[in-house]
């Protein structure tokens, strides 16, 4: 169970985080979100893959099942944290229209 909604969401976080990292560097925002939060998540998203792909990580799943808990936290932690940081970027876009037509 583990080993699957790994294989399956942690592609899609760090898909959602590279592109997120794109458009905060194309609307440079004052906050530095990719140094902030984007680059150490995706530093995370790294260690968490590299874990999954490892073969120790493999010899061990069947005695990983009393920490499904554990690695749910994963998800959700990385989830919260997209979800946060594309309302950030909403925010940040809406900010520079405004401030866009302020000089118009």
């Amino acid at each position: 169970m583990v080993d699957r909604a790994y294989k399956k969401d942690l592609p899609a976080f760090r898909k959602d985080l590279e592109q997120l990292r794109e458009e905060f560097t194309n609307l440079g925002p004052r906050t530095d979100w990719i140094g902030l939060r984007i680059k150490p998540l995706l530093e995370h998203l790294g260690s968490l893959e590299r874990l999954l792909a490892s073969e120790e990580f493999s010899q061990e799943f069947s005695r990983l099942r009393k920490g499904v808990e554990l690695f749910h936290s994963d998800l959700v932690y990385l989830r919260t944290n997209v979800k946060g940081l594309e309302k950030i970027l909403e925010s940040e876009k809406k900010s520079q229209g405004l401030k866009n037509k302020r000089n118009c």
